[in-house]
């Protein structure tokens, strides 16, 4: 099969067309790779001032990775007082079963069990129904010093201690649920949580003082 002249330059601009798109598309992702990642960092670290109590170490620093299961983590971010001590953590919680799709929940815990705050921070909850995990903050702060054993963790429409909303009891459902889980993990992983966060704590200052 031949091409005459005409269709050949047809083919070769179209091939520098591609090729000069493909090489913007390339310099754009470049060039806003850094401020994407940037802006992921500040929110993340706003969701984190709003879940745990008053600190003064930066929790993104001090994060470390806890295993969950066969080559799968999470990250943990401790917070630490003025001694270096833990005095909480946070980290994030999956709701698979939401009315909509997954609900992402980061929540912090103080070490003695009592959640310090919830946030959601992922959702396609239906505005104006499920989308109350983002917007109730009274529903929010009902979350506040909860424990395994001093709530019954259900909502009021299966006999728990968490308001439903009006035409949406799936999502909050999801959510109790799933901040449940998070204590049950915490409960059964703090001894290993603590032991792990000093670890970091003491390699990240020997590196340091090495530099």
């Amino acid at each position: 099969m031949t091409f005459d002249k005409e269709q050949q330059k047809i083919a070769f601009t179209l091939f520098v067309v591609g090729l000069v798109a493909a090489t913007m598309l390339a310099l754009v992702d470049k060039w806003t790779a850094g401020p994407i990642a940037e802006a992921q960092r500040q929110a993340l670290h706003q969701s984190l001032e709003q879940v745990l109590p008053e600190h003064s170490n930066d929790p993104l620093k001090d994060m470390f990775l806890f295993p969950i299961a066969k080559e799968e983590n999470i990250k943990i971010f401790p917070a630490k007082d003025k001694k270096g001590d833990v005095i909480a953590y946070a980290w994030e919680q999956i709701a698979p079963d939401g009315y909509s799709g997954t609900i992402r929940i980061l929540m912090g815990v103080r070490v003695s069990g009592e959640i310090a705050a919830i946030r959601v921070t992922f959702h396609k909850e239906t505005p104006g129904l499920g989308d109350g995990i983002i917007k109730n903050k009274t529903w929010l702060n009902a979350f506040i010093d909860k424990t395994l054993t001093n709530a019954t963790w259900l909502v009021k429409k299966d006999g728990g201690d968490f308001d439903q909303f009006t035409g949406a009891t799936i999502t909050p459902r999801a959510v109790v649920k799933t901040v449940h889980k998070g204590l049950v993990f915490y409960k059964k992983n703090q001894v290993d949580m603590l032991k792990r966060a000093y670890t970091v704590a003491m390699k990240s200052n020997e590196e340091g003082g090495k530099k």
